[in-house]
């Protein structure tokens, strides 16, 4: 298992202010000699859970490659809300973006591991869509990008559904504006359960039902044990779930400060001036990030210079994860076989 670290940026500025002594939790598997691959966290992901991609029998082999993960901002390990001391601390904290995360870790790739280039930077929902800001503000720093059921900007679609978990927290009797001084276990459960409607597609519903190879008796028994159990059991701040989501709320990256003004805002022709190769993989059936708006993403793109590869899963959301065995089979074949073509 390799170890934590936490680089201390000192004062820095944040799409709603400043931090003032932010911090950006990651970790190293490798040989710093070996090409460098980039692996940042999602939505709901700590450092851990990265070692679903890592290992030697994996699609990320660290006898190949030196491996870097990064936290979140607001994930609990790297500056969030719940580990910020006063007066930034819980509902004070400010607000981050993609931007923000991208930039640190950049500082921390280039003044602290001296990594001098990367050749692939790859992730899964928000580790996705972080894949697509590495390439619009560092296009000569990444040799190439893989984006795992994410998208380049933030869907008016995306955006409805997360307010539907964020509602049910904020407006929960305990959740108290982010002035709890407990866990606001009921928000927490009322979030767990709306989150829970997208994360799978419909078909997995249909041939799978809710029982989860039994280990669930009936609907109910499932969103309380798979979803209310397993926010609850990680602990998740309240906070830090809120914070988190209006950084994935507000991603696009074709609006970054290093974005030339002529194309601000302009997302099919910043991604055509992209130079590096991309392998972008939505789910067959995935309700965030369908594959039709990666289809318009790839078109963008300079010919050649990117592929999209569909997960066929029934799965949803979920096939980019590591739930499902045939799916992780699946996605590594691809991103082993991408990796060995750059």
């Amino acid at each position: 298992m390799s170890e934590t670290k936490y680089h201390h940026h000192g004062r820095f500025a944040v799409q709603g202010g400043t931090l003032p002594d932010a911090i950006t939790a990651y970790r190293t598997y490798g040989d710093p000699a070996n090409p460098c691959i980039v692996f940042p966290t999602c939505y709901g992901g700590r450092l851990d859970s990265q070692l679903y991609m890592i290992g030697e029998d994996k699609a990320l082999d660290p006898r190949k490659y030196y491996i870097v993960t990064f936290a979140l901002f607001s994930n609990g390990e790297s500056s969030s809300p719940s580990n910020t001391p006063p007066p930034y601390n819980g509902p004070y904290f400010p607000a981050v973006s993609y931007e923000d995360n991208i930039s640190a870790q950049y500082k921390v790739l280039t003044e602290v591991l001296k990594v001098r280039s990367v050749l692939c930077v790859i992730g899964f929902s928000m580790g996705g869509q972080q894949t697509y800001y590495w390439a619009t503000m560092y296009p000569q720093y990444i040799q190439s990008f893989v984006c795992i059921c994410g998208s380049a900007r933030t869907s008016p679609h995306n955006k409805c559904f997360l307010e539907g978990p964020k509602a049910a927290l904020v407006a929960s009797r305990d959740f108290q504006f982010g002035h709890y001084t407990s866990p606001p276990e009921a928000g927490i459960r009322a979030f767990g359960r709306v989150y829970s409607a997208w994360a799978y597609g419909q078909t997995w519903y249909r041939n799978h039902g809710y029982l989860m190879d039994g280990q669930y008796k009936d609907l109910e028994d499932f969103l309380r044990g798979d979803w209310e159990g397993d926010f609850l059991s990680e602990r998740w701040d309240a906070n830090d779930l809120v914070t988190l989501l209006n950084t994935w709320s507000t991603g696009d990256c074709s609006k970054v400060g290093k974005v030339s003004s002529a194309l601000q805002g302009d997302l099919s022709s910043v991604l055509g001036s992209l130079p590096m190769k991309a392998l972008i993989m939505p789910s067959k059936t995935d309700l965030y990030f369908p594959p039709e708006d990666n289809e318009l993403e790839v078109a963008s793109m300079q010919p050649g210079r990117a592929e999209l590869v569909v997960i066929p899963s029934v799965w949803g959301h979920m096939a980019g994860g590591s739930l499902n065995q045939e799916d992780v089979n699946f996605v590594k074949k691809e991103v082993q076989r991408f990796l060995a073509s750059l």
